[in-house]
């Protein structure tokens, strides 16, 4: 979808719901990494759970203004 389709707070969103997913992914290879160290594991577990609900909050907003 060309960015001229969409206003720029709706591209805005898609980026920001991009970039929190390839966050959580990433965090998810770090804890494979961290294995053994529960404390490290504890911190990309979190830092995973926030970006997959930036992801989901993203979501709902850009489907709302979407509609």
């Amino acid at each position: 979808m060309s960015k001229d389709l969409l206003k720029d707070k709706e591209y805005d969103l898609v980026s920001v719901i991009y970039n929190a997913s390839q966050a959580a992914d990433t965090c998810r290879q770090y804890i494979q990494d961290a294995k053994g160290d529960q404390e490290v594991e504890r911190f990309f577990n979190d830092v995973a759970d926030s970006n997959a609900e930036l992801v989901q909050k993203g979501k709902d907003l850009l489907k709302n203004r979407l509609q």
